[in-house]
């Protein structure tokens, strides 16, 4: 039964995952650009944290803007042209003088994080309400599939000759560039758009606000696997290729079982779905916090992988649901923001927090995402939306 609803599918959604596989096989760049910066162009440490911090400041901007532009001049166009710069970019990169590498690496930061809201809005103004969950981890799961590919790639690459590595980058991005123009159709275009507008209706939608709240708090902590954990599993005595290992398992785990969760789950309310997850991520920073030893790591791990596949795809498609027509791209890309505030925060307020009071992390990240569970189960559910189709219905691709 679940293959045949993928089956189902339309052709051009079917081909643009398997163009997000080969990219996620290819996105390169932005995991080796501070080691690249480092041994490849002599910054020191330092210089190249500042140019990985512009990275991260224009994907947050690129994720943000990119859904203004996906509105105003169509999903397709906007998705198209961002896959084109970030190759563009990736290109650059090697022949780029040291001075301005910070300068290019906020340009990719923004080219790369305009084209993930315009993705996933395509994806969920493809499929009818009660299928956008399931569309959403379907994607997920073909750029995650890629994952598993990339890292290790990468590393060999590098070893080469790490020019090759933005040149592999650029290259899987105009595979998907070429799909985008070849299969997704043609999108009408929104010709007035109203920046107030977007913030009155958000505004105006307490349920949305809370959601995007509550994902901000939990993407935070959520990230502390990333920038705390391996300090945890280092200072037990654990050997950096253990975690390696514990994120692969993960994203392996997220590739077989996502989409069949959504699928399982796609009669459930979105927010009781998210608040369940939100449950695991807590319980998962809870085991960390009482046993910080690489059992500890993994138990923790399997659970916020559980966590994680209930409320992004499921969140992703929640907030496209509530966009009033129009504005989905827009709604997607307030999603997209919020969804990698961590990779700003939980960094810094992790290892801050870890250096002067290393066993408060844990347990006050734990307690943030338990309560922003119960937040959303109480206060957000009241106006949810059913999966079965009380949204307005929008099937193009715009």
């Amino acid at each position: 039964m679940y293959w045949r609803r993928i089956a189902e599918l339309p052709a051009w959604l079917k081909a643009v995952m398997v163009g997000q596989l080969v990219n996620g096989a290819g996105a390169l760049a932005w995991v080796y650009l501070t080691l690249y910066l480092v041994e490849d162009r002599g910054m020191s440490a330092q210089q190249a944290g500042f140019a990985a911090a512009a990275y991260g400041a224009g994907l947050i901007g690129g994720n943000l803007g990119g859904g203004w532009f996906g509105d105003r001049f169509g999903l397709r166009t906007a998705a198209l042209g961002s896959q084109l710069l970030w190759a563009i970019a990736c290109v650059a990169m090697p022949f780029t003088p040291g001075a301005a590498l910070v300068v290019l690496a906020a340009l990719a930061g923004l080219f790369g994080g305009a084209g993930r809201p315009n993705l996933s809005a395509l994806v969920a103004t493809s499929l009818p309400p009660e299928r956008r969950r399931e569309g959403i981890a379907l994607s997920r799961t073909a750029t995650n599939a890629g994952f598993t590919i990339g890292p290790p790639l990468g590393g060999l690459l590098a070893t080469y000759d790490f020019s090759l590595v933005f040149v592999v980058d650029a290259v899987t991005s105009l595979v998907m560039a070429a799909i985008v123009w070849r299969w997704v159709p043609a999108a009408r275009r929104t010709t007035r758009l109203s920046t107030t507008g977007l913030w009155k209706a958000v505004l105006s939608d307490r349920a949305v606000l809370v959601v995007l709240a509550t994902i901000v708090v939990v993407d935070t902590v959520y990230r502390q696997i990333f920038a705390t954990l391996p300090l945890v599993l280092r200072d037990a005595g654990t050997s950096a290729v253990w975690y390696g290992v514990l994120l692969g398992g993960s994203s392996i785990v997220i590739v077989l079982f996502e989409a069949p969760l959504a699928v399982r789950l796609r009669g459930h309310r979105a927010t009781r779905v998210m608040a369940a997850g939100f449950a695991c991520i807590g319980l998962g920073l809870a085991v960390v916090g009482v046993w910080p030893v690489l059992a500890g790591a993994a138990v923790a791990i399997t659970v916020m992988t559980a966590g994680e596949m209930l409320y992004k795809p499921t969140a992703t498609a929640h907030v496209a649901d509530a966009a009033p027509e129009g504005m989905v791209g827009r709604y997607s890309s307030l999603y997209a923001a919020a969804s990698i505030s961590g990779m700003f925060l939980a960094p810094a307020i992790g290892g801050t927090t870890y250096q002067h009071a290393p066993r408060l992390l844990y347990p006050v990240a734990a307690a943030l995402a338990l309560a922003a569970g119960a937040v959303l189960f109480t206060r957000a559910a009241a106006r949810d939306v059913l999966p079965s189709g009380s949204t307005a219905q929008r099937s193009s691709a715009s």
